[in-house]
């Protein structure tokens, strides 16, 4: 193990101690979930990378997502024509990565596989995956058995819709659960989404479907844990009562699930696509009165930069070498700030001589989770829907919410950079 590795396990630590100076109830950590999540996210990713047959399910990962990705661009280019960018363009191309249009090859993605979920969670494939991963949550973690079913929803189906399942038990949750499902629902990112980021990073990450799956699914313990450690649980406030399984979401048929799913993905193409307008809009104002500052350190001000700086030294307490840290503490500001999108997007353009190889995996999963302001908005949005009698205390959890998420992916970033990097192959 080299000094850089031995700096991402000291990061670990150090993201703990930090949640634990600013517990509710600091007498109260979880040690045996301490111990056991952090042994549970290191050994999940040395099976899945370490033995030759999960290493091939991985692989066959990266082939799905491509099957996915051409399916949709199938779809896009009989609506949109040469716009999807996919051959047959009426025009010389001088630049062929101009084609790649976050529109036309990314946001279709997250249509097709909200439709493809729903219609896998009426068939029950996706109930069946759903109840597995609930259950292992609920008896190595000690989640009740509705906070288990919400997370693990979470952790496929996104930061809201998760708990879209266990509606009707959202009332009866103590504090403590409420806050878990809110900071896990930002540790993770969405089945839809995850697609969409694998092929962001498709050509600069070897078997980048691998490693964001991967992520998705180990920052949920951690995002469990750092909710435990700001928000401890108390056994007296939970209500008493069994979890029936039976009232989850259902669909009428497959055409039902189809429709429903197809409405719900729009409905978040729309939400990110029109965040991402308004929250690069704001920064590029920002950037703009930033540059009427004379130059610091013989360079302009920008968003950028000042993240840069202020991120860097997280960035290097999870392992990033020094002399790469402010790049990707600007990659880790950008996400807080702007979404992951825009971060997954900057990491893309970044060659090798910006970023080494097993930075580019450590960012990966300090990148892959909903952490961010907008991701706040929507949490608190959507439980004000789901459960309107206690939006007062969402949103007065929520910010706490976010920064705990930001926290756990970095912490699965750590965990990741902990361990050797021939794990990974280039």
């Amino acid at each position: 193990m080299g000094l850089d590795n031995a700096r991402s396990l000291l990061g670990v630590g150090v993201i703990l101690a930090l949640c634990w100076a600013i517990s509710e109830r600091r007498s109260a950590f979880p040690w045996r979930l301490a111990v056991g999540a952090v042994l549970a996210q290191g050994g999940l990713v040395l099976l899945l990378f370490g033995a030759p047959a999960t290493r091939a399910i991985l692989s066959g990962a990266g082939a799905a997502v491509n099957g996915l990705s051409s399916s949709t661009q199938a779809g896009v280019k009989f609506v949109f024509g040469f716009l999807a960018g996919a051959g047959g363009q009426p025009y010389p191309v001088t630049d062929p990565s101009q084609l790649f249009l976050l529109g036309f090859r990314v946001l279709p993605v997250i249509l097709v596989i909200c439709a493809l979920s729903a219609l896998l969670w009426h068939w029950r494939i996706l109930r069946w995956l759903t109840q597995a991963f609930g259950f292992v949550f609920q008896k190595t973690m000690g989640l009740r058995g509705a906070p288990a079913l919400a997370t693990a929803a979470t952790v496929f189906m996104g930061q809201v819709e998760g708990p879209i399942f266990i509606r009707s038990y959202l009332p009866a949750l103590s504090r403590s659960e409420l806050f878990l499902l809110l900071t896990v629902g930002m540790s993770c990112v969405s089945g839809s989404t995850m697609v969409a980021y694998a092929t962001i990073l498709a050509g600069v990450l070897p078997n980048a479907a691998a490693h964001v799956l991967t992520a998705s699914i180990i920052s949920a313990p951690a995002g469990v844990l750092l909710a435990r450690v700001l928000v401890p649980r108390d056994p007296a406030a939970e209500a008493p009562g069994a979890f029936d399984v039976t009232k989850v979401k259902v669909y009428e048929s497959s055409v039902d699930a189809l429709m429903r799913g197809t409405g719900d993905g729009l409905q978040i193409v729309l939400n990110v696509g029109a965040t991402l307008i308004v929250f690069v809009a704001l920064i590029a104002m920002a950037d703009g009165l930033l540059g009427m500052v004379p130059p610091v350190a013989g360079a302009n001000l920008s968003v950028e930069r000042i993240l840069g700086l202020i991120f860097a030294p997280l960035a290097w307490i999870i392992g990033v070498p020094w002399r790469e840290a402010p790049t990707a503490g600007s990659l880790l500001g950008a996400k807080l700030v702007l979404t992951e999108f825009t971060a997954f997007f900057d990491l893309s353009r970044l060659g090798p001589a910006v970023l080494s190889d097993r930075t580019r995996v450590i960012m990966t999963y300090a990148l892959c989770g909903f952490a961010n302001i907008a991701s706040a908005g929507i949490n608190a949005a959507g439980y004000a829907v789901l459960v309107p009698e206690r939006r007062s205390e969402v949103i007065s959890m929520v910010w706490k919410a976010m920064a705990a998420g930001f926290l756990a992916t970095c912490m699965t970033a750590a965990i990741v950079g902990a361990l050797p990097q021939a794990l990974y192959g280039r």
